[in-house]
């Protein structure tokens, strides 16, 4: 049954560029809805930037423009980035709008005829030398409840604790590094405990993760205080109605109030340019779903004020919290220092293909709230090795030989290679359509590459490059050909939310656009015309990622020194000294000139003429596979080794020998105890993926 969806990505706050660790929840949002839409539902994708608040305004200062300007111009920065990463929203909004507005207003309104608005004078810091009352980002000082030092003044990052900024211990203002003092002002409250018992049912659902529930139900059980939702002028964002008198100053929704309700007014927004019926989705009754892709710094907003606020209004709650965690560098925190504070914009100037990070940080994904580390040297290996070297090489191998020998048109499937192509269709629709649900996404990423690694074997055994050259064997040929572009169509299909501008250029060179997933359980029919093929996806170079680097170290101050790691005493572990016998010291940097590389074995015979040798063929997802002839012949049957995974040398200089060229070695162990014995990579090893 075709399903009515909501999605909406957290809002980026519109005082900077969009950078590598902001990228990873708009990327996995884009990715779900593209999935939920080839499964048949109905999705609508909306986004606007965060606009509202003190640092808007004082950045907006610095710059010469007014806030209003300001904001303008970093919609349209952002706009063309996430465009450039393939997140494809409906509409792109802003908060800093009349629809915003008008119902930030209209809520408000709403929780106060329902009692759920308070007021009461509260001391609040005060910046003495500024002249100005601090909001929550701009105090610092020690967390009260970790005492982690140099924290804001809303929430502690190390412990996640919320609270007000006046109960941190020796703060300072981050504008003028004075300490402020405390002065009287009078505040609005949301009541958020009033909503203690809607709250407890509305946890025990299956609405967020099980870590994220664990984490709000903390903070749910340590009390539920009233909310702050006003701030006083200066501040740029919306006046709250009915608060300027005689002599007293207008105040202000703090930003956290009309920021999520920015996400309906961006919908609205687009149901207005559409027809489409927004109380539909947002009534308190509706039956259509509401998505929000966050990351875990901000469930407790999302996951305790903001569905408070939806119910207290008389509106419908959300369905569901999909939460991501960091996005770690290299194993660290982003930074300046080290190049690895990473803008989005950096990447692209680099000529770095923005599909090949999608395809990353789907592999990443698995559902849970886990950091993510972009480690670049394992990006590069992954990418060449998966997304080039076995997918992208399966059309390259054979596309051209339909043009060549059947004049672009694809051979029908034989009878075992339709049972082959049904069989492995089924197991993809099994098991992707549910990961693609759970944002699961590196489980359908090893589904497809695990059908890619047999599609692959099975065209390294049938060789077509040997068998078009025979015209006996067309039939061979036409067989091998129709099974792999078919398999091809099959793989790039399951991934077109991963990559949607690489299954694009696919489709159209195949000629079959892809509209439902469902259409993928039958093959391309023979005789089905296929376009010339051309390059779909080069290789990253490495140099390309340390320019990004280069290009994005701070030129500003000192580099961050490097900081000494301190092993546990229960973790050092005692290493003997080399034995002499066994060889002299090599450096890294000897080591680090042997390419090693895992490669499965294509096909395995016996050289008549030695006694101790095997003609290996080793795929390592390259064009075509290397002979490498191996001195195992005493220990393996070769018809045991076809399919096996194991370990070859891909840099070694090519030997010639009398039986053929060797291009390359396998690695075996042996001593006077026994052997050889073929080394063997431990499961989740992909073919092409570098040792290290």
């Amino acid at each position: 049954m075709s399903r009515q969806i909501l999605v909406t990505p957290a809002l980026p706050y519109a005082n900077g560029q969009i950078h590598m660790g902001h990228l990873l929840g708009y990327i996995q949002a884009d990715i779900w809805v593209r999935a939920l839409r080839l499964s048949g539902h109905t999705v609508h994708f909306v986004c606007a930037d965060d606009t509202h608040g003190t640092p808007i305004m004082l950045a907006a200062e610095k710059a010469g423009v007014t806030p209003e300007m300001f904001v303008a111009g970093v919609q349209v920065q952002h706009e063309r980035d996430f465009a450039d990463f393939g997140v494809a929203f409906d509409h792109f909004h802003s908060t800093h709008s009349r629809e915003n507005q008008r119902l930030t207003e209209q809520i408000y309104l709403a929780l106060q005829a329902a009692g759920a608005i308070s007021k009461r004078s509260i001391q609040q810091l005060f910046d003495p030398e500024k002249q100005m009352f601090l909001p929550d980002r701009f105090v610092k000082g020690e967390c009260p409840k970790c005492g982690k030092a140099d924290q804001y003044g809303d929430n502690c990052e190390n412990c996640g604790a919320t609270y007000q900024p006046t109960d941190l211990k020796n703060p300072h203002s981050v504008l003028s590094g004075a300490a402020p003092v405390l002065r009287d002002s009078e505040h609005y409250f949301f009541e958020l405990g009033q909503f203690q018992t809607f709250l407890a049912d509305w946890l025990s659902g299956d609405v967020a993760p099980s870590s994220v529930k664990a984490k709000l139900r903390e903070w749910f059980d340590s009390g539920l205080r009233p909310w702050d939702i006003s701030r006083d002028a200066p501040y740029f964002g919306f006046e709250i109605p009915g608060t300027a008198s005689d002599g007293v100053p207008a105040k202000y929704f703090y930003v956290w109030l009309d920021a999520p309700i920015g996400y309906l007014a961006a919908f609205d927004a687009y149901c207005q340019r559409t027809g489409i019926d927004f109380n539909a989705f947002m009534g308190a009754d509706s039956t259509a779903e509401l998505h929000h892709f966050i990351g875990k710094d901000i469930v407790n907003f999302h996951g305790l004020f903001w569905p408070a606020v939806l119910k207290g209004s008389g509106m419908r709650t959300p369905t569901k919290l999909h939460v991501n965690g960091y996005v770690m560098v290299n194993g660290e925190k982003m930074s300046k220092a080290r190049g690895t504070f990473i803008m989005a914009r950096t990447y692209l100037n680099q000529d770095l293909n923005a599909e090949c990070l999608r395809y990353y940080y789907a592999s990443k994904s698995s559902g849970a709230v886990d950091d993510l580390d972009l480690n670049l040297e394992d990006f590069v290996q992954r990418v060449n090795a998966e997304l080039v070297g076995k997918l992208v090489n399966i059309a390259s191998r054979c596309a051209g030989f339909v043009h060549q020998h059947f004049d672009g048109r694809l051979p029908a499937l034989s009878v075992d290679t339709e049972i082959s192509y049904l069989a492995a269709a089924k197991r993809l629709d099994l098991a992707c359509q549910p990961a693609y649900e759970a944002v699961d996404f590196g489980l359908v990423l090893r589904e497809v590459m695990a059908v890619a690694d047999i599609v692959n074997a099975r065209i390294a055994q049938a060789a077509p490059w040997t068998l078009a050259k025979a015209p006996e064997h067309k039939d061979e040929l036409a067989a091998i050909l129709g099974y792999s572009l078919n398999m091809y169509r099959l793989l790039i299909g399951w991934l077109k939310p991963v990559v949607p501008n690489l299954a694009a250029a696919s489709e159209a060179f195949l000629r079959s656009p892809l509209s439902n997933f469902s259409a993928l359980m039958q093959p391309l029919s023979g005789g089905h015309t296929i376009s010339p093929f051309t390059a779909l996806l080069g290789r990253i170079d490495k140099k390309q990622l340390d320019a990004m680097v280069a290009a994005s170290i701070e030129t500003i101050g000192t580099p961050e020194p490097v900081k000494p790691v301190k092993a546990a005493k229960s973790a050092i572990a005692v290493v003997p000294a080399l034995d002499a016998a066994e060889g002299s010291y090599i450096s890294i940097e000897d080591f680090s000139k042997v390419e090693l590389k895992i490669a499965r074995i294509v096909s395995a015979e016996s050289v008549p003429e030695a006694d101790k040798l095997l003609r290996l063929m080793l795929d390592i997802g390259e064009e075509k596979p290397r002979q490498v002839f191996a001195g195992i012949k005493s220990a393996y049957a070769p018809e045991a080794l076809v399919g096996r995974l194991t370990v070859m040398v891909a840099n070694l200089a090519p030997r010639k020998m009398r039986f053929g060229m060797s291009e390359g070695m396998v690695l075996a162990a042996s001593d006077a105890s026994g052997g050889p014995f073929l080394l063997s990579p431990d499961a989740g090893a992909v073919l092409g993926m570098r040792v290290k």
